[in-house]
């Protein structure tokens, strides 16, 4: 069994930013060294989350929506008592979508269904610098 570690970086640019990184994810699986097995995707912070969609501009907005209704910006939040920083609903709604997701892949291709995309929710206040930990393990 092989293990290999990669990173994406990107910048986003307002809060409830929707990046798609399956095609990052797919350049990092052809240039890998490993043919079949898994691929965790991590973001390393407590404002942003990773999952699957179709990622198209009508979802986008209903996720946006769903959020804002569900956890809105303008609640009252114990994390912005202790820190004044505006971003107690952005914690709450990463940790409702969570940190990673896992991917099988084959032959070094994802084995994701045809309108299926991995993506980044960016749900801090602020226009931000990402990293995304990239795990690959397998054959």
């Amino acid at each position: 069994m092989t293990v290999e570690t990669e990173k994406i970086t990107f910048a986003t640019q307002e809060e409830l930013s929707v990046v798609d990184v399956t095609e990052n994810l797919a350049d990092i699986l052809a240039d890998s060294s490993v043919s079949s097995g898994i691929v965790t995707v991590f973001v390393p912070g407590s404002t942003g989350g990773l999952t699957t969609i179709e990622h198209e501009p009508g979802l986008v907005q209903d996720l946006s929506e769903w959020f804002e209704q569900h956890v809105p910006n303008d609640h009252r939040y114990h994390h912005e008592e202790r820190w004044h920083d505006g971003n107690g609903h952005s914690h709450v709604r990463a940790s409702l979508v969570g940190p990673s997701v896992v991917i099988p892949f084959r032959d070094r291709h994802l084995m994701t269904g045809t309108w299926q995309q991995i993506v980044f929710v960016d749900f801090d206040v602020r226009a931000r610098e990402r990293e995304l930990i990239v795990q690959i393990v397998g054959d």
